[in-house]
C-alpha cells in the first residue's frame, strides 16, 4: 500500500530546499525579474544544478542524482511557495523524463548535460489554446534519411531562453518527437509576455531539417517516450500548485494575525476563521494527492495516469480557492500590484492552462475509472 508519510529523507531534502529558496529565491526575486523584464536567473539555476536538482530524475551512470518523482515533487511544491521562476519542469522534469525512456549514447549524453546544468529544454506540444497532444497538426515530411518540419506550436514555456526543444510533429507514420536544438535554420521564436513572468513563446517551423538521429524513440510512436513525460510533469506542476496554495494560504493567515480592526485582530472573527479553516483542509488533501502521483509515477509510470491527473485538477482548483480568498481577505491591498498576493493569482491563471486545465484532466480521472 503506498504510503502518504514523508520518509526522513525528504524531510531533510523539503527542509534543505524551503531554507535556500527562502535566501535564494524568495517572491521579491520573482518581482525583480519582472521589474528588469527578465524571464531567467542563469545563475539560480547553476545553484541548482550545483545541488543535484537539475539531475533529479537523471540516472547515476548519466550522471544525475536520480532522487525520484516524489522528491520532484517535493523540490517543485517548495518553488512554488515562493512563485520560482526556473526551467525545473520543462528540463529537470520533462525532457529529463522523456529522454531516460530511451536507451541511446545520444540521449545519455544529453540527460548528463542536464544533470551539469548546462542546457534548458523546452517542450513544442500546443498548438490551440488548449492541452491537446493527439491535434498536431506540425508536419513532418519525410525529405530524404531525415525529415522537413513546418508548423507553429504556442504557449511553448521557457521556449525563449531554450536552447534545446522537443517538438511533437506528425510524420506519415504517425506522431513523432524531435529533439532539436533551438537555433537551427527555420526555428523562429516569439518571445511572449506572460502574467506570471514565466518564459514563454510561440515557435514556428519552416522547413525546418531533422535527421533520423533527431528522433526520440520511434517514428510515429511519439506518445510511448512522451506521455510517461507528461504524466512526469503534469505531477510536478501540480506539486507546484500545491506549493503556491501554502504559499498564499501562509502570507493570507499572517495578514488576519496582524491585521486590526474595531480595535482586534481580524483572524479573531468566526467568519474568517471558517474560511482559513476550509482553505487549510482543502490545501492538506491537495498536498497528499499531489504527493500520491509522485508515489505511483515512482512505482509504475505507465500506469499513473489517473494519480497525476487528480492530482493535478485538485491542485487546479485548491490554488484558484487559495488567491481568491487570499485576495479577498487582503482587501484592497490584496488587488495591488505593491503587494505580492497579485503574484500568486497570476501564477496560479497560467498554471491552471498548462498541460492541461481542470476539464482536460477531470475527463482522463473519469476515463481511468470507466466513466
Amino acid at each position: 500500500m503506498t504510503t502518504l508519510m514523508m520518509s526522513e529523507d525528504e524531510t531533510m531534502l523539503q527542509d534543505a530546499a524551503r531554507g535556500f529558496l527562502d535566501d535564494a529565491a524568495p517572491v521579491s526575486h520573482l518581482r525583480g525579474l519582472r521589474d528588469a523584464g527578465e524571464t531567467h536567473d542563469a545563475n539560480l539555476w547553476g545553484e541548482m544544478a550545483a545541488m543535484g536538482w537539475t539531475g533529479v530524475l537523471v540516472p547515476e551512470d548519466a550522471g544525475g542524482s536520480d532522487m525520484g518523482h516524489a522528491a520532484a515533487g517535493i523540490l517543485a511544491q517548495e518553488m512554488g511557495k515562493t512563485l520560482v521562476t526556473s526551467p525545473f519542469l520543462s528540463t529537470a522534469v520533462i525532457a529529463a523524463t522523456a529522454l531516460r525512456q530511451v536507451a541511446t549514447d545520444r540521449s545519455k549524453a544529453a540527460l548528463g548535460q542536464i544533470a551539469e546544468g548546462k542546457v534548458i529544454y523546452a517542450l513544442a506540444i500546443d498548438e490551440g489554446h488548449k492541452h491537446d497532444p493527439d491535434a498536431t497538426a506540425l508536419q513532418a515530411v519525410a525529405d530524404g534519411n531525415g525529415f522537413k518540419l513546418t508548423g507553429s506550436k504556442g504557449f511553448v514555456v521557457d521556449g525563449a531562453n531554450a536552447d534545446r526543444v522537443l517538438v511533437l510533429a506528425r510524420a506519415e507514420a504517425g506522431l513523432t518527437l524531435f529533439d532539436l536544438p533551438a537555433d537551427r535554420d527555420g526555428i523562429t521564436r516569439t518571445a511572449n509576455a506572460m502574467i506570471d513572468a514565466r518564459d514563454a513563446a510561440a515557435v514556428d517551423f519552416a522547413d525546418v531539417e531533422a535527421t533520423g538521429d533527431d528522433v526520440v524513440g520511434t517514428v510515429g510512436d511519439a506518445m510511448t517516450v512522451l506521455q510517461p513525460a507528461l504524466n512526469a510533469g503534469q505531477a510536478a506542476l501540480a506539486a507546484e500548485m500545491a506549493g503556491l496554495a501554502a504559499g498564499a494560504f501562509g502570507m493570507t493567515v499572517g495578514y488576519l494575525k496582524e491585521r486590526n480592526q474595531f480595535g482586534i485582530e481580524i483572524g479573531r472573527f468566526q467568519a474568517l476563521q471558517h474560511r482559513a479553516a476550509h482553505l487549510w483542509c482543502e490545501t492538506e488533501v491537495t498536498a497528499s494527492a499531489v504527493r500520491n502521483a509522485g508515489r505511483v509515477l515512482d512505482e509504475d509510470i505507465d500506469n499513473a495516469t489517473m494519480a497525476v491527473s487528480l492530482a493535478k485538477a485538485r491542485a487546479t482548483d485548491t490554488a484558484k480557492l487559495a488567491v481568491i480568498e487570499g485576495v479577498q481577505m487582503h482587501g484592497g491591498i490584496g488587488m495591488t500590484d505593491a503587494f505580492d498576493m497579485g503574484f500568486y493569482m497570476k501564477r496560479a491563471r497560467v498554471a491552471a492552462e498548462w498541460l492541461g486545465d481542470y476539464g482536460y484532466h477531470a475527463e482522463r480521472v473519469a476515463a481511468a475509472r470507466g466513466f
